[in-house]
């Protein structure tokens, strides 16, 4: 499951060009056979991007209470609320990401948006 979800990544230009419909119904597969907060964020950002945005967001709002400490689900939310222009909800999940993430690239682009967002709530 995951090597075909990474190949049909691979094989898109862009992220427009993704099959999301694709990689969000191997996601469905790969939740039912290995479950894990990995798997759930990742699965959700793919419904949000195959099916709606507001549909990964109520996803994500589902695992809430188990994935406090786990700064890719607070990054996930932070990228779709800025997709959805919920600048202040955005800034607040970078916040949260930020604080929880100790890879330096990863904090550099997650600094990089919470800036983007910052500046546009002023």
């Amino acid at each position: 499951m995951q090597a075909a979800i990474s190949a049909l990544h691979t094989e898109a230009s862009t992220a427009t060009e993704t099959d999301w419909n694709q990689i969000a119904l191997l996601y469905d597969t790969l939740a039912k056979m290995t479950p894990s907060m990995v798997v759930a964020v990742n699965r959700a950002v793919a419904i949000a991007m195959a099916r709606g945005i507001q549909e990964g967001l109520k996803m994500l709002l589902q695992l809430e209470d188990q994935v406090e400490g786990f700064y890719p689900y607070h990054a996930a939310r932070a990228d779709l609320l800025r997709r959805t222009n919920q600048r202040e909800a955005a800034a607040d999940a970078y916040k949260r990401a930020l604080e929880l993430c100790n890879n330096k690239m990863e904090r550099a682009y997650l600094q990089h948006r919470l800036d983007e967002m910052l500046n546009l709530i002023q």
